[in-house]
């Protein structure tokens, strides 16, 4: 049986109040949004029972609104709120019934405030809670070219219904749900008793249903919803591999340019402190590449700060410049300990050929006298603070350390991007009930 397609009205039969018929003809029940009676539209609007004793759930949507989703136009014909319990927690959310002359019937969800768009599925595949409950791993189902992967079983009570239903509400009466979702969509296989349906849900923006039923909802989602997809924006790939790859050639490069090529153009020099300050010649014949002097000393529990300075092939000064060699140890109630380096080097990029003078001398040093004994001997204090200096320079050096930092930035900016797509799917299925068997 089906309703007459010329009935636009009725009026309660328990209260009176004046209800639109705006659900075609599959419409069965019809409850009163006035006195919250159940009537039977099959049954020339009999009162069947009393439904609501709640207050009614906000909801940006209201019965009778007509709005365009998804290229065809749905009117809001009923309002059911679902509520959830497990342990202390308690989930409700709200369902729309949606009616089009052209495309049928269709629900739209208001959960977490996200909204979903679901329409009942049917092709010949079903999940059932006993499956999911002895399957070892995820169970999966295959349609419409998309892959569905089990997420969870929920099992919920209607608490409020107003509105044209194409089935009869029970309040209280409980539904199971097995959800298994794809990447963009979720299939629902509901039963309630012993009847079966499976639905299909899509995501839908906020921003398109205000568009479509040209309103401002209020709505503003702060968490992941499962079915909402990652917003990659239009360069997101092309930054994630152009960045990737930028990132490997700096790295490549770097290495590159930081490997072993120099050559020695001061051997190691041994110079006493008492025949300082002394000037060490030596010969660049590759110029406009990096060169290194390295200084190392013999202090121990002292210091030494060591002034150079350098003059090109046509005496002028190149730079004046100090490095500090130092060394301490000692022993304490905690053990032994040591600190300080008697290396120090100094890069600097010569721009001509010739012969280049390097002068040395020492500036200031000192003895470091702790509260207790010395590691070596009690003398160490009549000892000068630094006996002998090694002088060596090295020419024709590169260094990738520029290159490596700017390796570092682009891969950060890759991995920022697949971080975000990977944090995005974890919390699409944060919520999900599976426990994999390996992570007990």
């Amino acid at each position: 049986m089906s309703l007459s397609a010329e009935l636009k009205a009725v009026d309660c039969t328990s209260c009176g109040a004046g209800l639109d018929i705006l659900g075609g003809g599959r419409v069965t029940v019809h409850i009163c949004p006035y006195c919250g009676t159940e009537l039977d539209a099959l049954d020339n609007y009999r009162a069947v029972r009393k439904f609501n004793d709640i207050q009614r759930p906000v909801s940006p949507f209201e019965i009778g609104m007509t709005g365009t989703l998804f290229g065809a136009e749905y009117t809001v014909i009923g309002t059911l709120q679902h509520e959830e319990r497990w342990g202390v927690r308690t989930w409700i959310w709200v369902d729309h019934q949606l009616y089009s002359p052209t495309h049928g019937y269709a629900w739209l969800t208001i959960e977490d405030r996200h909204l979903v768009f679901t329409r009942r599925f049917r092709r010949p595949v079903w999940m059932s809670a006993d499956w999911v409950e002895r399957a070892e791993y995820r169970p999966k189902v295959h349609a419409n070219d998309r892959t569905f992967q089990y997420y969870d079983t929920s099992t919920s009570q209607i608490t409020f219904a107003e509105g044209e239903f194409t089935w009869s509400p029970v309040k209280g009466q409980q539904t199971t749900t097995v959800s298994a979702l794809a990447d963009d969509a979720m299939l629902g296989f509901a039963q309630t008793g012993s009847e079966r349906e499976a639905w299909l849900s899509q995501y839908l923006p906020v921003k398109d249903a205000e568009a479509g039923f040209g309103i401002k909802t209020g709505l503003k989602p702060y968490t992941v919803h499962p079915l909402q997809q990652f917003k990659t924006g239009p360069n997101y790939w092309f930054v994630c591999t152009a960045s990737a790859i930028c990132a490997f050639l700096c790295l490549m490069i770097g290495i590159t340019l930081s490997s072993p090529r120099g050559e020695t153009v001061l051997k190691r020099q041994v110079v006493q402190v008492e025949q300082m300050p002394v000037e060490l010649p030596f010969e660049i014949t590759d110029p406009g590449w990096l060169a290194r002097l390295d200084l190392k000393g013999d202090t121990r529990n002292s210091w030494a700060y060591v002034e150079v300075e350098l003059t090109d092939p046509e005496d002028e000064p190149v730079f004046q410049a100090g490095r500090t060699v130092e060394y301490y140890q000692g022993r304490d109630k905690d053990g032994s300990w040591s600190e300080g380096d008697n290396q120090a080097s100094l890069t600097f990029r010569p721009e001509m050929a010739g012969t280049y003078t390097l002068s040395v001398e020492i500036g200031e040093s000192g003895l470091w006298s702790p509260n207790f004994t010395y590691a070596g001997s009690d003398t160490s204090q009549f000892r000068p603070a630094l006996g002998e200096l090694t002088v060596s320079v090295e020419s024709g050096l590169s260094t990738g350390r520029w290159l490596f930092l700017l390796a570092a930035v682009f891969g950060a900016l890759s991995a920022q991007a697949v971080f975000r797509l990977w944090w995005h799917r974890k919390q699409r299925w944060s919520g999900s009930d599976w426990v994999d068997e390996d992570d007990d």
